[in-house]
Parts: C-alpha cells; sequence; structure tokens
C-alpha cells in the first residue's frame, strides 16, 4: 500500500528519457511517481486512479498536451496540471491557462525551478480550513480533495450536496461546511428526511399554527425558521414524498416558508446542505425525483469517498476512536494505542458499514481491552473473520451446504501462485479471493505479508 503522506505525481510525455530522468528526480523528492507514454494512457491512468499532480507535455504523438487537458478538465477532474514543452509560445502558455493548467514551463527544466513550480502549485491547491474541519480525519488522496473542495464551497452562499454510501460522515461535512461559513456564529440545524412521515416532515421544516392539527395547541416554529441566518442540513434527502419535494423546491426557489395551517408566506434566510445516498440521477430518470429539485440542490457537489477507497485513513481514524474513548473514561482505563498486527487486520478489511463501523469496532475493543494497547483479539469477531463469513459458514454447514475446499499447499510456491491466482479472479477483492480459497481474511492477509503480496 502506498503512503499517504507522499503526492502523487503523473508524468505524460513520450519522451521516455524525460520520463525517467524526471521521475527518478522527483521520487528522490518524495514523491509517489507515476507514469504515461502518450495522452491516451495518460488519460486511462487518470480515469482509473487519483493524482495530487500531473506533469503534462505539450507536445506528443498523436493527441496534443492541451486536447488531454481539455478532455481532464472536460470531466470535472480539477487535478493539477503543470504543462511542459520544448517549442514554448505565447499563444500555447495563453491557451494552457485558459483550459485550466495551472502553470507552463519550458524544457530542458531546470531541475531547481521544477521543484520549485511543483511545490507551490501543491501548496496552492492544499485546502486552507480552520477549526471548524478538525473533526474530519483523513490525510490520503481521496480526503485532501474532499477537503479542498470543501474549501472552496464553504465561504460562498452556495447550495451544497453531499454524496455518500451510509456511515461516510456525511454529517460531519455539512456541519464543516457550515462551521467554516461567513455562517458560523448562527445556528447549524440538521434532520434526518427519512425518520419522518410527510406530515410530520411538513410540520417539523415549516412549523405549524395553533389548531392546524391535532395536537396542534400553539403556534411553533419550523426548523427552517430556527436555522435562519445559519445552515439546515437535509439528510436523506432522496427520500423525500413528491409533494415535500415540491414545498423544498419552493424554500429554495423564493426563500419563503409557510407554515401548516397558514396562508402567510415568512422569509427565511437559509443556506441548505443537503445529502442522499442514492441514485439521485437515476430516481429523476424514473420519476421519483424532480429534476428542478435536483438540479436545485447539486449547485456545488462533493462526493465523500467510502472507507474501502482510503485506507490509508483508516489508522488516524483509528486513534481518533481511541481518543474520544480516552476522553470519557478513568487514567486506568485509557488506551495507549493499537499494535501494528491490529492496524494491518483494520486496513484490509473492507468496512462495509464505513466510518461509523470502524468507530464502532475500534470502540468495542477499547471495553474489552485488559491492556494499554488494542490486539487483533479485542477486534470483533466478525471483522477478523471478514464481513458475515462466519455466519455464512455456520448456515451452510447446518444445511449441509458443502464449503470452499481449504486450500492447503504443501508446496509453498503452489500457495502462492493460488493465492495470486484467486486475487486475480477476484479482481482484487481480498474477501472474494479468501472465501474462493477456503480461508479466512486473516488468514489471507497473514500470507500476503509472508509472500510479500501486500500491494496486490
Amino acid at each position: 500500500m502506498r503512503t499517504a503522506e507522499k503526492p502523487r505525481i503523473l508524468i505524460i510525455d513520450d519522451d521516455r528519457a524525460f520520463r525517467v530522468g524526471t521521475g527518478a528526480l522527483l521520487a528522490d523528492e518524495g514523491y509517489d511517481v507515476d507514469a504515461a507514454p502518450g495522452a491516451d494512457s495518460g488519460l486511462e491512468k487518470l480515469r482509473a486512479d487519483r493524482y495530487d499532480m500531473v506533469l503534462l507535455d505539450l507536445k506528443m504523438e498523436g493527441r496534443t498536451g492541451l486536447s488531454v487537458l481539455e478532455e481532464v478538465r472536460g470531466s470535472g477532474n480539477d487535478v493539477p496540471v503543470l504543462m511542459l514543452t520544448g517549442f514554448a509560445t505565447v499563444d500555447s502558455a495563453v491557451q494552457a491557462l485558459k483550459l485550466g493548467a495551472d502553470d507552463y514551463l519550458t524544457k530542458p527544466c531546470d531541475n531547481a525551478l521544477l521543484r520549485s513550480k511543483i511545490r507551490a502549485i501543491l501548496a496552492r491547491r492544499e485546502p486552507v480550513l480552520g477549526e471548524g474541519a478538525a473533526r474530519l480525519v483523513g490525510n490520503g488522496p481521496r480526503m485532501r480533495e474532499v477537503l479542498r473542495s470543501l474549501a472552496r464551497v464553504a465561504p460562498t452562499e452556495s447550495t451544497v450536496l453531499v454524496r455518500g454510501a451510509t456511515g461516510t460522515g456525511k454529517e460531519l461535512i455539512a456541519r464543516a461546511i457550515h462551521d467554516e461559513s461567513p455562517r458560523r456564529n448562527r445556528a447549524f440545524v440538521a434532520v434526518n428526511c427519512s425518520a419522518l412521515s410527510e406530515g410530520l416532515l411538513e410540520s417539523e421544516l415549516f412549523g405549524h399554527a395553533r389548531g392546524s392539527f391535532t395536537g396542534a395547541v400553539q403556534d411553533r416554529k419550523g426548523l427552517f425558521e430556527e436555522a435562519n441566518g445559519g445552515t439546515i442540513f437535509l439528510d436523506e434527502i432522496g427520500d423525500v414524498s413528491p409533494g415535500m419535494q415540491s414545498k423544498l423546491l419552493r424554500v429554495l426557489q423564493e426563500r419563503e416558508v409557510v407554515r401548516v395551517g397558514t396562508a402567510r408566506p415568512l422569509t427565511v434566510d437559509v443556506r441548505v446542505v443537503a445529502a442522499t445516498h442514492q441514485d439521485l440521477e437515476a430516481m429523476v430518470e424514473e420519476g421519483r425525483f424532480r429534476a428542478d429539485l435536483y438540479f436545485r440542490l447539486k449547485v456545488f457537489q462533493i462526493r465523500v469517498p467510502e472507507l474501502r477507497e482510503r485506507p490509508e485513513d483508516i489508522p488516524g481514524l483509528a486513534a481518533a476512536a481511541i481518543s474520544r474513548w480516552n476522553e470519557r473514561v478513568e487514567p486506568s482505563r485509557r488506551i495507549a494505542g493499537l499494535s501494528d498486527e491490529t492496524v494491518a487486520l483494520l486496513t484490509a478489511f473492507d468496512w462495509p458499514g464505513n466510518v461509523r463501523e470502524l468507530m464502532a469496532a475500534v470502540e468495542h475493543a477499547c471495553i474489552v481491552c485488559d491492556g494499554t494497547r488494542i490486539l487483533p483479539c479485542h477486534i470483533p469477531e466478525e471483522i477478523r473473520e471478514g464481513p458475515g463469513e462466519a455466519r455464512r459458514s455456520a448456515s451452510a454447514e447446518a444445511k449441509g451446504v458443502e464449503q470452499p475446499r481449504r486450500y492447503q499447499a504443501k508446496d509453498p510456491g503452489a500457495e502462492r501462485e493460488a493465492i495470486v491466482a484467486a486475487l486475480e479472479d477476484a479482481a482484487g477483492n481480498r474477501t472474494k479471493a479468501a472465501a474462493s480459497l477456503g480461508m479466512g481474511r486473516t488468514t489471507l492477509w497473514q500470507k500476503l505479508k509472508e509472500y510479500g503480496l501486500e500491494s496486490i
């Protein structure tokens, strides 16, 4: 696994000598360097992986660097790009900058100038955030991209749509947007739209007048009014009914709410941050979500990666969970940290429940830990063995279903080849590979370490 601290740089250049020489230079500077010999292979790498910066040659055989840059920016990828060429002209420099290049450098490059420009571009692209984002843990490339987006949108008044699977921390992102905005000293109000029926949700959001329904014994402000001057977070926006979608659209368009049981609109000054784990585009196509509301919500989108997409952040997240535990318990019950084996175990797991599941697992380990350091035996069994594997195995045995044959090779070379083949068949999914080999995830991880295959 690559280290999170190393910025990843992709060199796209058809000059092999330049790729090799510059790659070695940047590797010596501490960067994680990848290279592509042309435009098409470079674009494939950018689609398949994430980089912190691209060095892009202007003149290449076939497609030009400008066409590559145009396609990269057209796809929404804002990776920093330093254009390089041996054919410098003012026009090409201006065109590159207009298309979204961060800077321009003439070949042959002065090494000191190249290093300086790279450092300057990476520094400019790093998010500048204050204490409001302190609860967001992660220094890997995917979380740095989230933080860059957050830093850009937080100071604005724009509506934000946060996308991501359940348990990824969408509400933390929403709260950080508020805390980093000019509204930070006003209210932040969060509501789970999927937890309330349509009638209750309308009353919660917009308020109601006395006598508007049974039990309405007095006038009541809604959450939009409570958030006036601040931010309202609408979690699980994809679960609201068509009727409520229409009412929310009016609020976004007119900046007005109407309490249940009245006809008088009330002006509100509220920034809206919404979140969903659902595919809103598909819901719009199917007619289950209003297209006009969708476009109002997606002014600026932030996608929160799943935990398995950012394994380099797992040790930091686990350490944050331990810190929270230590703040709540007596000094005698405080935990010093995780053993190396435990870190490896947690990093190898797929985490279907994302950050929420990880935090719960670490807290469980803190509870059962009888020392000062968390060992693999303290981690919940379903994580040590792989998600649901023990339950599936027990259920299958009870039903008389034949289990996968546990691979038992007398020849270590044959076992190594079998593990590599299983990983290839499973497209790198370690849970599937372990199941096909008839071994647990922890056993597979130990085998990978034994045979030097951790990077597969």
